[in-house]
């Protein structure tokens, strides 16, 4: 069985610390994405697994074996770049073969696993061609398949799709779910920032900060039941709506007041200690309705109208002065800039965050 453990890893470059502490297990043929701001550390600890950094302490497993000093090539292991990383003057049969050559394999054994991986790329058409001659999608998809020939026990994504268009990275991103899929016994680890590939390919996610684990899980459960506010604003575009309230009721459903003086139940059990303590109220954009009946969440006026044609974004003069409400709505709403509304949820989809951002758990 492939599985990585990583435990106690961490990382300091001189006196500046980058990780603190990383415990992770990765089981065999999952896919495992991490996510989390610019320096949070996450293409660090993909560097950390491939061999191209050392650790400063602590200890990884590969399959059992501890690695900490195994050199790169010999831990198993292949790593696909953002930038792709081709050779320019070779054909795309030639990079993709490269490392089996370096390594001695046979002619035969060559050809085999490049027209293999070829085809499960659809590649075949273009093994004659340099990388000139490609578009950045097919550049990519080289790329991929050159860490297939090596027959890797783990699969190491680096923001991928990142030089990519739009409409490229949404191509590449179904074909990476595909290799997934046939490849089902390798494990596969991805960087990135950009959560529709998050959301889509991981079977868990870990959510990293300032060097730190602060959530892994399944998508849906990161986006149902964030662990902290970190978590809720990181995951969800547009991000959770967070507003400062009070607690004023206690009990199995606890009842906050809102900064404009409204009162909200949550579906959030808290005890009698909690009484009178400020705390953080969150709601995400698509989970707020235009009010229908009497009962309503809170009111503003309507500062802003995007409309997008699947979804309606509006941003609305809410309980909170400093920034709007967004409210995302499906379809084409006909709201007017300077409306006034009411704006409703369901309370088992808001959330309640202590003074120290750690979520009241229902």
């Amino acid at each position: 069985m492939t599985g990585l453990v990583l435990k106690d890893i961490r990382k300091a470059y001189g006196q500046v610390k980058v990780l603190h502490g990383i415990d992770l297990e990765i089981k065999e043929g999952e896919f495992v994405v991490f996510v989390g701001p610019s320096g949070c550390g996450k293409s660090t600890l993909l560097r950390m697994i491939a061999g191209l950094e050392d650790i400063t302490s602590g200890e990884m497993y590969i399959d059992g074996q501890l690695v900490n000093d195994v050199p790169p090539s010999k831990r198993g292991i292949a790593m696909v770049f953002q930038s792709y990383a081709l050779y320019p003057h070779m054909t795309v049969y030639d990079n993709m073969a490269f490392g089996m050559r370096i390594a001695g394999e046979s002619k035969e054994e060559i050809d085999r696993r490049v027209r293999s991986a070829a085809n499960i790329l659809q590649l075949g058409p273009y093994l004659d061609r340099l990388p000139k001659a490609l578009s950045g999608g097919q550049r990519q998809r080289v790329a991929i398949g050159r860490a297939i020939c090596r027959n890797p026990k783990v699969f190491l994504f680096d923001e991928p799709l990142s030089n990519l268009d739009a409409a490229l990275r949404v191509a590449t991103r179904i074909e990476i779910a595909k290799l997934n899929e046939q490849m089902a016994d390798t494990t596969m680890i991805y960087v990135t920032h950009d959560q529709v590939e998050a959301m889509t390919l991981a079977d868990r996610i870990v959510v990293l900060s300032a060097g730190r684990i602060e959530q892994v899980g399944p998508p849906l459960e990161l986006y149902e039941r964030p662990a902290n506010l970190f978590v809720a604003r990181f995951i969800g575009s547009p991000a959770m709506n967070i507003m400062p309230v009070t607690v004023i009721g206690t009990g199995a459903e606890t009842k906050i007041k809102l900064k404009d003086g409204s009162e909200v139940t949550v579906d959030v059990a808290t005890s009698a200690s909690e009484q009178g303590k400020t705390a953080s109220f969150g709601v995400r954009p698509e989970d707020l309705a235009i009010a229908t009946g009497d009962e309503f969440l809170f009111e503003g006026d309507v500062e802003i109208v995007e409309a997008l044609g699947e979804v309606t974004l509006l941003y609305v003069n809410g309980p909170v002065e400093e920034e709007p409400v967004v409210v995302k709505l499906p379809g084409i709403v006909d709201v007017r800039k300077g409306q006034k509304l009411r704006f409703s949820a369901d309370k088992t989809k808001l959330h309640l965050f202590d003074a120290a951002g750690q979520t009241y758990r229902r």
